[in-house]
């Protein structure tokens, strides 16, 4: 056992906060930017989920080439790629910029994610000590997600967008050093085998799926749109093939094959996806329409954030108790109540009762994730654990990813339906932050006419595609309620 384990478990946290935190801080600062780099919605949307696109095709990839190569190595690695592309990201100059960077700071987490894990679980060899590091590990993960929008508030009250990436930079300056005295250097297993190509293939289908589907929805399914999209939907499928027919593949698809998995895997989708995606949605919002500043809004999103994090350990308990097909029906059922009432809410008077709502909403999704883990990890056999843990992980970012494509494209579809304004300017229909900058540049009457039409359309979009989702995740928690008839009452592997 390592001597200094907990001064090890110290430095692996301290790389895996601003990891966690920059899957939110964003979502704060995306109306600010979007105005500043005079982003369309297309952009706007490429900023926040190039990065767990990117995350996600690589975190298996990037697993398999630490185990080969040594988790020290590849971590120090990941952090440094992840402070200089903070740094470029700050001071980028255009969306495309600022879009290329968030992409390399997806490829520096993924290096970082799994060799935390992985360092923390060779310090512990305690079963006792291991599960108290995992248990800190778990909270830092809820708790840097929660803040990240309070953080992002905080820091553009003061300071130009680009503090939110910023800020990464001191705490590298700190980690770096500290993994490099206090983490032991081992040589990894050279017999690891290590697939880019593979990942290649799965990060490219699902860009060249993405795009084809926010191309299709923004200019309609021209012969661009739908070749993009049918040859992302065929790199996807093709990768499906490699994985189902290999001996050693790099995502174990088989695994799906039980119902209580990909049960699982379609809870994990929807619950980070609906989490992603309504807090980008509600912080536009917040600043567009009711005029918010960063802080503000970030204040006023807290008790999505903090619920979901309290909603996760909390889920463990109650799947334990009740059993996780009624805890994770329910928690569906209960989220798509929780949208439902947002959509029907004034955000502006009924402040109170949305941030109750609001925080209901939070904690059935944390509920949810946590049961999705159950069920993929509960139902897998003992020796495919770690395939189990990968798919598991991939889905979330996946479902992050794919939550902010989603909602983006609904909500920037129906604001370009439910635009109305006589005024001939280019891209003001397109995009609330397209609309927003040229009320900026055009001032006067005329720039004011042109904000309001756009809050106005907006306000409804919203609206409307959070009843949209609500409806879709309630049908969700009837065919979980069914797909998981044969899930145990109790599950003691709850976790």
């Amino acid at each position: 056992m390592h001597s200094s384990r907990w001064l090890i478990l110290a430095a692996v946290m301290m790389a895996f906060t601003p990891v966690v935190v920059d899957t939110t801080i964003l979502h704060i600062a995306i109306p600010s930017l979007a105005v500043a780099l005079g982003a369309s919605g297309n952009e706007v949307l490429w900023i926040i989920d190039v990065y767990p696109l990117v995350m996600a095709g690589l975190l298996v990839p990037m697993g398999t080439l630490a185990d080969r190569i040594g988790y020290r190595q590849i971590l120090l690695i990941g952090l440094g790629i992840f402070g200089a592309a903070s740094i470029a990201a700050a001071f980028s100059t255009s969306a495309l910029m600022l879009i290329v960077m968030r992409a390399v700071l997806g490829i520096g987490s993924a290096m970082i994610m799994p060799c935390v894990l992985a360092l923390v679980r060779q310090a512990f060899e305690d079963d006792a000590e291991r599960a108290t590091a995992l248990g800190i590990w778990s909270v830092v993960g809820m708790a840097g997600a929660a803040i990240g929008p309070l953080i992002g508030g905080v820091l553009l009250e003061h300071f130009w967008w680009g503090s939110v990436f910023l800020v990464n930079v001191p705490i590298m300056m700190l980690v770096i050093p500290a993994v490099w005295k206090l983490v032991p250097s081992q040589p990894g297993n050279s017999e690891a085998t290590w697939k880019p190509g593979q990942a290649l293939l799965l990060v490219a289908g699902l860009i060249l799926t993405v795009y084809g589907i926010k191309s299709g929805f923004k200019a309609g399914l021209d012969l661009q749109s739908v070749v993009i999209l049918t040859s992302g939907v065929a790199l996807l499928v093709w990768f499906s093939r490699i994985q189902i027919s290999s001996e050693n593949p790099m995502l174990d698809l088989s695994l799906l094959a039980k119902p209580a998995i990909g049960t699982g895997l379609i809870m994990a989708f929807v619950a980070s996806g609906s989490l992603a995606g309504f807090e980008l949605v509600l912080a536009q919002e917040l600043q567009y329409v009711l005029d918010k500043t960063p802080l503000e809004a970030g204040v006023f999103m807290l008790p999505i954030v903090v619920a979901a994090a309290i909603g996760g350990p909390a889920g463990g308990r109650l799947a334990n108790r009740y059993g996780l097909r009624a805890v994770a029906s329910l928690s569906m059922a209960a989220a798509a109540l929780a949208l439902f009432a947002i959509s029907m809410s004034d955000l502006a008077e009924d402040v109170y009762a949305v941030a109750v709502i609001l925080a209901i909403l939070g904690f059935a999704l944390g509920v949810g994730l946590l049961a999705s883990s159950i069920a993929i990890m509960g139902s897998a056999p003992a020796e495919k654990a770690g395939a189990a843990g990968a798919l598991e992980s991939s889905g979330y970012e996946l479902g992050g990813g794919l939550g902010i494509t989603i909602f983006g494209v609904l909500v920037n579809s129906i604001y370009r339906s439910s635009f109305s304004h006589p005024a001939d300017v280019d891209g003001v229909s397109n995009s609330i932050s397209e609309a927003m900058t040229a009320a900026r540049d055009i001032g006067g009457s005329a720039g004011l006419e042109i904000a309001v039409a756009a809050k106005v359309a907006f306000g409804a979009a919203h609206s409307s595609v959070l009843m949209l989702v609500a409806a879709m995740i309630a049908v969700l928690s009837v065919l979980i309620f069914v797909a998981l008839r044969n899930a145990p009452i109790s599950n003691s592997g709850a976790h």
